[in-house]
């Protein structure tokens, strides 16, 4: 049986014209995901990422704290699939989040340029806030899959693609031969995660949509893959936060 953990990526640059980018907090979650899996002598057999940005440097910043926080052990990790100058060996494009921008964008045609968001958002007391609020809307809307040719890749079409992403990681599992009782990390985003998820619990995108807001910044989902089958065995743990703290505890 393969345990297959998802965690989302540190927090992301919302707000920023460049979202695709860690903040300094989003660096040191994923840093505290691993010092938290190397002290507790969490094995990890393989690790991957989606190709964006915010997904690829969360992996990289977990394996160089996971490696050094096994400080002189004799238990040295030994993972097989990461090799950070080499991201054909662990980057899973199926992984990438949909396009936040699109989403936003075809929900209101005037957010086309950051001028149109910022008039929005000026008209609010708390402009961060707005920009949420507006977010959400475009989110349902995305969702509730009335206006699916509008979109670049429709929620219809990205949850399919969520379950090409599952299926990759099988095929890289038995490609690689783990074997028995391995552990696979996936760096992603709470989009893909939440829709996993939802396909799990057999439910549709209204599930997924609520899954999604309540992921946590490197929140780790885990399942389990044995033969052809995949059980959901827990969802956004975030342990590793919480103990230094809840400014540590983000959502974006």
């Amino acid at each position: 049986m393969t345990t297959i953990l998802l965690a989302r990526h540190g927090q992301a640059s919302f707000g920023q014209e460049d979202y695709d980018q860690l903040s300094e907090l989003g660096s040191m979650q994923a840093q505290m995901l691993g010092q938290h899996y190397a002290t507790t002598q969490r094995r990890i057999d393989a690790i991957f990422s989606g190709s964006l940005v915010r997904q690829q440097d969360s992996a990289r910043h977990f394996w160089q704290s996971y490696q050094s926080s096994f400080g002189e052990s004799n238990e040295k990790p030994s993972v097989t699939a990461i090799n950070l100058d080499e991201p054909d060996s662990y980057v899973l494009p199926q992984f990438d989040e949909f396009n936040h921008k699109d989403v936003l964008i075809k929900s209101n045609p005037a957010f086309a340029s950051r001028v149109g968001i910022a008039a929005e958002i000026a008209k609010a007391e708390v402009p961060v806030t707005r920009l949420a609020e507006l977010f959400d809307d475009a989110m349902q809307r995305w969702h509730a899959g009335e206006n699916d040719s509008d979109y670049i890749e429709s929620w219809l079409q990205f949850n399919e693609r969520a379950k090409q992403a599952l299926e990759q990681v099988r095929q890289q599992v038995a490609n690689l031969q783990l074997g028995v009782d391995s552990t696979v990390l996936v760096f992603t985003s709470g989009g893909i995660i939440a829709a996993i998820t939802a396909q799990l619990l057999q439910q549709g995108s209204s599930t997924a949509y609520q899954i999604n807001k309540s992921l946590v910044n490197t929140g780790v989902t885990s399942l389990t893959l044995k033969n052809e089958r995949s059980r959901l065995l827990s969802l956004n743990e975030y342990s590793h936060l919480f103990a230094e703290g809840k400014r540590f505890v983000t959502w974006r």
